[in-house]
């Protein structure tokens, strides 16, 4: 008889996650609390207009990339269309108006950035080169269970972003333009490892990509092919309890109060979520406080536009743009300094489309200035709080507005969302953009476990190793090697891939 896994949360995790289990000869149950299956591949849309929620953008996913490996191996490459983004500016970087487009290729980049920074070329070879040793570290990129470099990982792992740059470059601007695109994945100054930085980078470097139509195709995708191998993905299914005896969990109770038994519980929820359904002599009173002072990355307020038809011309680029010289410190703002940058990307409705539909514009926000508002029900918050997204949405739109003219008179409607909204969707701790924070200062005692006390008690997801699709899918493949080997997930990857 098939062991059974209970997988809490279905995002890209959990799916992943159930993936490779029920693949493997487990009988997975997937329990998500919402209506709608996916966490931050889910998209909605509004008077016609389609939008994203949390993943805009892939990269490295040519057919002989690392990613194009995974998406075979995952059988989304029969359901999903890329569209590439400009390969020779997937990324503009606008600081104080000095534009720094980012090609696609090491000697592309190599080539232009020396262009831009002739002073800076030798650096920029040595620059190269570490990102090439950190990405090459990675067991992931190498699709073997075995080829890995732990010193090398490990001591990018310990030096923030800007020591790194720092030892390496002499001219501020070349610095801060090398870090323009912080956003995707809130990086503070003097806190975050250079290593996920790098990571990043190379990432989109070897290709970037929009999903055609929006990244619910990947949950979708992966629901269908869970279900088709026998396992249940069930959406409204709230966990509120995951259920223990003196040495192992046995399972979980969901709001309906139904009790899912399992030999195995893997959790992709925010940790903080987690342990509040969790009661058990085997997690210490001490694991609990470290987890939940465990920093928070920054959150956002997110404009959705719905452009005039054929009005707005596709933008196949990803903007970021600041009005100052330095794209760091932009989560410490003031209410008359907000905002201080912000990221500005286009749906891809259809295979390279002449004009968008429908484009997001974010921007850092705190929970205290939403806080106020907190336990209100969607939807009913009030005209206050109403008033408050309107006038941000306003402001927003008219800083973006000094660096891509025209772009108001191109906007049929807009709808917002707050950190109000990141903690009503997905759960994370202060509507985190993208939960636990990475801070060299920690350590250790900054990380979230894959294991904990409970011996078959999992946790997996963006909290526990990094965001995006690269970071959540590297997380995934641990996690699932405690029940699957390492060996044998990497042996049924490279036998689909050939």
């Amino acid at each position: 008889m098939s062991k059974k896994v209970v997988v809490i949360g279905s995002g890209l995790g959990g799916l992943t996650c159930g993936y490779i289990l029920q693949k493997s000869g487990y009988d997975v149950t997937i329990l998500e609390q919402g209506a709608q299956i996916g966490g931050c591949l889910q998209c909605f849309y509004r008077r016609g207009a389609k939008f994203e929620t949390g993943m805009h953008f892939v990269g490295s996913a040519e057919p002989d990339q690392t990613m194009g490996h995974i998406l075979r191996y995952f059988g989304l490459d029969k359901d999903m269309a890329l569209s590439p983004l400009d390969t020779n500016g997937y990324n503009t970087v606008s600081l104080a108006g000095n534009k720094f487009l980012f090609p696609n290729g090491r000697e592309a980049f190599m080539e232009r950035f020396s262009d831009y920074f002739p002073k800076q070329k030798d650096a920029l070879a040595k620059y190269i080169d570490i990102i090439n040793q950190i990405a090459e570290s990675s067991t992931l990129n190498s699709l073997t269970s075995n080829k890995r470099d732990v010193i090398v990982d490990t001591e990018y792992q310990t030096l923030s972003i800007n020591a790194v740059l720092d030892s390496l470059f002499t001219d501020e601007l070349l610095k801060n333009a090398l870090v323009g695109d912080l956003p995707l994945y809130a990086a503070e100054y003097g806190k975050t490892p250079f290593s996920q930085h790098a990571y990043i980078m190379d990432f989109y470097n070897n290709s970037a990509f929009r999903i055609v139509g929006g990244s619910d195709v990947i949950s979708s995708s992966l629901t269908k092919s869970i279900r088709q191998m026998g396992g249940e993905v069930l959406a409204s299914k709230r966990v509120v309890k995951v259920c223990c005896d003196d040495t192992k969990a046995t399972g979980v109770i969901t709001a309906d109060e139904v009790f899912h038994s399992a030999d195995y519980v893997i959790s992709t929820i925010h940790p903080n979520r987690l342990l509040e359904m969790l009661d058990t002599k085997l997690i210490r009173p001490a694991f609990r406080s470290r987890i939940s002072n465990i920093p928070q990355t920054a959150s956002c307020f997110t404009v959705y536009l719905k452009f005039k038809e054929g009005a707005m011309p596709y933008m196949n680029t990803n903007y970021y743009g600041y009005a100052a010289e330095t794209p760091w410190n932009c989560e410490n703002y003031t209410a008359e300094s907000w905002p201080k940058g912000f990221l500005y990307m286009h749906m891809c409705s259809e295979q390279s489309p002449a004009y968008a539909k429908s484009g997001v514009l974010i921007s850092y926000m705190k929970m205290e200035d939403v806080l106020k508002w907190k336990g209100g029900k969607i939807g009913r918050r009030g005209e206050e709080y109403e008033s408050f997204k309107r006038e941000y949405a306003e402001r927003l739109i008219d800083e973006v507005e000094k660096h891509q003219p025209g772009l108001r008179a191109t906007i049929d409607c807009y709808f917002t969302s707050t950190p109000l909204t990141y903690l009503d969707y997905t759960g994370t701790e202060e509507g985190s953009m993208y939960g636990v924070a990475k801070d060299v200062n920690l350590g250790a005692g900054g990380r979230v476990p894959y294991r904990t006390k409970v011996p078959n008690l999992l946790l997996a997801g963006q909290n526990v190793n990094s965001h995006g699709i690269m970071g959540v899918i590297v997380g995934t493949i641990v996690v699932c090697s405690e029940l699957v080997s390492a060996e044998e997930i990497y042996k049924q990857i490279n036998e689909i891939s050939r």
